[in-house]
């Protein structure tokens, strides 16, 4: 380890320790930190409890992914979040909200040969959005597919009344069918990803560990916090999930560095790997959780929905 990695893990670690006392409390566990293994994030790694079954179900909480850079994982972060938590008996609706469709074909539904969409839901009023939404092949999983019609969706609701709040007034009618809303959002900061934010409780910004992509997050926070102010006083940043981490990089680690320095404790102490297998698993239109049950991988986003569960970002 060089002098400035050491200097790194000190400073984490001091963050922690109380005054007179060799240990510390972080969200009621109490670590020993003299023997704590340190996580990627440079905080101590611990594990978190199984999530309770749930009694009943809905209404739901919306999170939406967002980052206006485009490959930093979000459509693969949303399938397999969705999958980990769907694991632990939460029913998760899954809505595609780019033109793009790489959600919908990450689960297997051909973008092109549907007839309805949330396009129809967004712009047709007598549409059900229950019609529009399919069933996926991962029990407790529903999809809300997107195509390229979508892209139409931006240029025709300029001219609609209240026309940040049209997802949100779909979303509404079956909110107390799921336990989450994951919303799969476009990489723009345009209408359609205002109206992703506006039915948004919470926002999860995936970040490849990449400097460019860290440069972008301030322009998008600023998105967060205007739509909080002005439209949805609710919205909060749930967390920053690293993405594409190489620990055998100088450069990734200095990227979480920055990140935990910028957003403390908002950076969710899991971290995505860089793996071939999720480029496998999306091939074969499959989460990761059922591709490669045991890969680490697989382990990252379980560990990740009972992260998201502890912090009370879903229920």
């Amino acid at each position: 380890m060089s002098q400035r990695q050491e200097i790194t893990v000190i400073e984490s670690v001091d963050r922690y320790v109380s005054s007179e006392q060799g240990s510390a409390t972080l969200e009621g566990t109490e670590f020993d930190l003299e023997n704590a293994v340190m996580g990627p994030t440079g905080r101590p790694y611990r594990e978190f409890p199984e999530p309770a079954p749930l009694s009943s179900h809905g209404p739901a909480r919306v999170i939406a992914m967002v980052n206006q850079k485009g490959g930093v994982g979000k459509t693969t972060s949303t399938i397999n979040l969705a999958a980990a938590l769907a694991e632990y008996g939460r029913r998760v609706l899954l809505v595609d909200f780019d033109p793009q469709g790489a959600l919908s074909a990450g689960l297997g539904v051909n973008p092109h040969e549907l007839d309805l969409t949330v396009y129809n839901v967004l712009m047709d009023r007598k549409v059900d959005i229950r019609d529009a939404i399919h069933q996926t092949g991962v029990q407790n999983v529903d999809l809300l597919p997107a195509n390229i019609d979508l892209s139409a969706a931006e240029v025709q609701l300029v001219n609609e009344v209240a026309r940040e709040q049209v997802l949100d007034r779909a979303l509404k009618k079956v909110e107390d069918d799921y336990d989450v809303v994951l919303i799969d959002c476009q990489p723009s900061l345009g209408l359609l990803t205002v109206n992703a934010l506006t039915a948004a409780h919470g926002v999860i910004i995936p970040l490849i560990c990449e400097f460019f992509a860290l440069r972008a997050v301030a322009l998008l926070v600023e998105t967060i916090d205007k739509v909080q102010d002005r439209l949805n006083p609710r919205l909060q940043v749930d967390g920053v999930l690293a993405t594409m981490y190489d620990a055998r990089t100088l450069h990734s680690r200095e990227v979480i560095t920055r990140l935990v320095e910028a957003f403390g404790d908002k950076v969710f102490e899991t971290v995505i790997k860089r793996s071939i297998k999720f480029a496998d698993a999306t091939v074969a239109a499959e989460p990761i959780t059922s591709y490669a049950g045991t890969h680490v991988g697989a382990d990252a986003y379980r560990r990740l929905a009972k992260e998201l569960i502890s912090r009370g970002g879903a229920p």
